[in-house]
């Protein structure tokens, strides 16, 4: 059973979320909050699988409760972030504060419960229209790569870095193999290899990776 906490400050969204996911066979709902930083007493007190959190909350907001909850530590959910707005500077808060997934607010209900299954087992992933927007933002920008940033590139080999590239283009493993003309299995090793080598915890982190040491501008 997959554990999950939801905190957004609007009752109907909150209604209609808890509605949609009670109704999975799969997904209970073990805590609710209104705000950010009630949402963090919630995550600890109920220590659940995933924390669904809305952006746009008072008086402490989603990103700032996805920082302090600090995803990828052991024992804290990993959390999926909701929002009715689809602005850039939200989706790369988001990732960078450590989240796994991004989803608007009119995502239909059964891609919602895929969402909270696939954050849960650990398969952190951005949609396409949201990574074709950061291209589009983050690829404008001139950007020096960091010193420390060069030096974790130059541990992935060559392979990792045409893999690397189209992870942060929003690729899936499926897609990536028939680009390279790679068997999932080999892709999946890849991408394994590449975030060990890159110290990042997920797919989604190495997309911020990607983004702010300049390789993808780069590459």
């Amino acid at each position: 059973m997959i554990r999950v906490v939801i905190a957004d400050d609007e009752a109907l969204v909150h209604a209609g979320l808890r509605m949609i996911l009670d109704a999975q066979d799969d997904i209970e709902v073990v805590g609710e909050a209104a705000d950010g930083g009630e949402a963090c007493r919630v995550v600890r007190d109920t220590a659940p699988d995933v924390a669904l959190i809305d952006v746009r909350m008072h008086p402490m907001d989603g990103l700032e409760a996805t920082r302090r909850l600090q995803p990828g530590r052991p024992g804290i959910a990993r959390v999926l972030v909701l929002t009715t707005f689809d602005l850039d500077e939200y989706v790369f808060e988001a990732m960078r504060a450590g989240a796994s997934r991004f989803l608007l607010k009119t995502t239909p209900p059964a891609d919602l419960a895929a969402a909270v299954r696939a954050v849960a087992r650990g398969e952190a992933s951005l949609s396409p229209t949201i990574t074709r927007r950061l291209i589009e933002r983050f690829l404008q920008r001139a950007v020096a790569m960091p010193p420390a940033a060069a030096t974790r590139l130059q541990r992935l080999t060559e392979r990792e870095r045409d893999v690397l590239g189209l992870v942060a283009r929003g690729l899936s493993n499926s897609e990536i193999a028939a680009s390279l003309f790679l068997s999932e299995a080999t892709v999946k090793t890849h991408v394994n290899h590449l975030l060990a080598k890159l110290e990042v915890r997920d797919r989604v982190q190495a997309v911020v990776f990607a983004y702010e040491s300049g390789f993808v501008a780069s590459s």
